[in-house]
């Protein structure tokens, strides 16, 4: 097989998945957390960010990549969700979850390399990263990047696919990038997963604990994004980064037509795993009820 087949093969095995028992499954099953671990074994990527090929920019196309506002935190959020994930693996003592785990914390750090290696083959300047410390409460942590990732993931999808369509990106960086992309989805949809099937098998007296816990996870990611507007290491960030994020990729499109991308292309990318696998919902539900206010100005050709 050549490089490209094996390359295409390794592709559609990370998009498509079924699980290899028939029957349904309830969310506090073992085989339910069985299916939820083997779908983020099975549909690993091997791809190696050492051997990757950066594909040579113009002088526009480079100055386009240096002026996004991004880099600094998107390195940062990789390390600490490996460093998140990793915490709360080492609690998890039933296999093949813990395995799960690990390999997502492997693909969140191997993200960090992909985009170290990025910002210095484009020249592109990052403040000096904080010093990466364990968390006290690492089911807390573990949460907080998860939920995180339904937040960013979603609209990740639309503003990826608004940079390809528009040319923002050469052709030859977003298919580098393109793993990556689809693995967060992968990741997110473990995630939801996972908290349907840990809910159920808790003891009831945790339950109403675990649910106040998520709802100040929401709260804290909410305020995180607010707070997103004040310095980060001496650096002005844009709390606003979803909008300005589209305008750099797309020129002066509306809100309404990125929301109808991020909501193709969250089913898009989902659509391949195995339909008894619960799909993240809230940021989805949120956006059509938001939606359904909006109307769009302009169609991207």
């Amino acid at each position: 097989m050549t490089e490209s087949a094996l390359i295409a093969a390794a592709d559609h095995a990370a998009r498509h998945w079924e699980y290899n028992l028939p029957g349904r499954f309830r969310a506090g099953d073992d085989e339910y957390m069985r299916m939820l671990s083997r779908m983020l074994l099975d549909t690993f990527n091997p791809y190696k960010p050492a051997v990757i090929a950066w594909p040579k920019l113009d002088a526009e196309a480079r100055q386009r990549l240096v002026s996004l506002p991004i880099w600094d935190i998107a390195v940062r959020t990789e390390g600490w969700a490996r460093l998140r994930i990793l915490s709360f693996a080492r609690r998890v003592k039933v296999e093949p979850l813990r395995a799960a785990l690990e390999r997502m914390a492997f693909e969140e750090n191997r993200h960090k390399e992909v985009l170290s290696r990025l910002v210095a083959a484009y020249d592109i300047p990052l403040a000096p990263e904080p010093d990466y410390i364990e968390p006290r409460d690492a089911e807390w942590a573990f949460m907080v990047t998860g939920y995180s990732e339904c937040i960013d993931s979603f609209f990740a999808f639309g503003l990826f696919e608004l940079a390809r369509r528009s040319g923002f990106f050469p052709p030859e960086l977003v298919e580098t990038f393109e793993p990556v992309i689809q693995e967060e989805g992968r990741h997110i949809l473990f995630f939801i997963n996972w908290i349907a099937w840990y809910k159920r098998t808790m003891p009831l007296w945790r339950r109403p604990w675990f649910l106040l816990k998520t709802a100040l996870v929401w709260l804290f990611l909410v305020w995180e994004r607010i707070g997103i507007a004040r310095d980060v290491n001496g650096t002005p960030q844009d709390a606003n980064f979803t909008v300005k994020g589209s305008e750099a990729v797309a020129g002066e499109i509306d809100i309404a037509e990125l929301l109808d991308f991020c909501l193709a292309e969250n089913d898009r990318r989902l659509s391949g795993y195995d339909p008894r696998l619960i799909k993240p919902t809230t940021v989805p539900r949120l956006v059509r009820l938001a939606r359904r206010f909006m109307r769009r100005k302009k169609t991207l050709n």
